[in-house]
């Protein structure tokens, strides 16, 4: 095999409850982001590694489409690839079922772990203790978001030693119907550090960024605009040079600051941009 391997460890996983399908990954491997996750709502999520086939996303994802389970992909990927020894493979299906494939010459330690909803695997590792972290941090992570679920599970499997070779390039994949941009995308969240010294924790803060920016609280939680607040908002804009209609005024800085997806009337508002607001003046 010429090419170079994507060295790595990387959990495919879904929750079925919040309709989520996504994969995490890091490797020793320039924008590892840009060839091992794949995934697409209600369908599945695919990791590919090692001297990675990166025909097994899409082929795959079009596998799980005709109603193939994760291991019935898996059989079928790696039985039509005369280069499957050298490849690394995780498969969860729309139903949450689960597979990984390991072939016999990939550099060791190699492996990987499959259950409910995630598949684990990863390949000149430390040991295999790198896996079996990834698996125990799914687990224990049980009813957290699943995109900070999934980077907890990298943080785990790093802490547990990683890739023997260290540390370069970390991605983060989440898939949901109508999840991300403005309900326009299924996007919900694709985020890559593609070359870093430390690149979980950065994965990390960049998802701390976008739920900042993009998450969603829950309108039971919003803040009623009373005469107090609405006076207390136009003030405060004004200070930042957006005065006119309250309405026109914080749409006007929300669109600046990249906060419009948290804007919606001024009827009530979202707490996000009320302390946003707050810390700029």
């Amino acid at each position: 095999m010429a090419e170079r391997p994507v060295a790595t460890y990387s959990i495919a996983a879904c929750d079925l409850a919040a309709g989520q399908w996504g994969v995490a990954t890091q490797s020793k491997f320039l924008a590892v982001g840009s060839v091992v996750p794949w995934a697409v709502p209600r369908v599945g999520a695919i990791a590919t590694q090692a001297y990675a086939n990166p025909r097994y996303g899409p082929d795959g994802l079009a596998l799980l489409r005709e109603g193939l389970s994760a291991q019935e992909v898996v059989d079928r990927l790696t039985g039509a690839d005369d280069g499957r020894d050298h490849r690394q493979l995780g498969v969860v299906d729309g139903g949450g079922g689960s597979a990984t494939f390991t072939g016999t010459e990939c550099l060791d330690w190699a492996g990987g772990i499959a259950g409910a909803g995630f598949a684990a695997q990863g390949n000149i590792l430390v040991s295999q203790d790198t896996v079996e972290a990834l698996a125990a941090a799914w687990a224990a992570g049980e009813g957290r978001p699943l995109a900070v679920r999934l980077v907890e599970c990298l943080a785990a499997a790093q802490a547990a030693g990683g890739d023997r070779r260290g540390q370069q390039s970390a991605a983060l994949l989440v898939v949901e119907r109508d999840g991300g941009y403005a309900g326009l995308s299924d996007v919900l969240v694709d985020l890559r550090v593609d070359d870093h010294p430390d690149p979980i924790v950065e994965l990390g803060r960049l998802l701390d960024m976008h739920e900042r920016l993009f998450g969603k609280t829950p309108r039971t939680a919003w803040l009623p605009v009373d005469d107090a607040l609405a006076g207390e908002l136009r003030e405060r804009l004004a200070r930042l040079g957006y005065e006119g209609d309250l309405d026109d005024a914080l749409f006007r800085w929300a669109g600046n600051e990249n906060l419009e997806e948290r804007l919606d009337g001024v009827e009530a508002v979202d707490p996000v941009l009320v302390d946003e607001l707050r810390r700029q003046t």
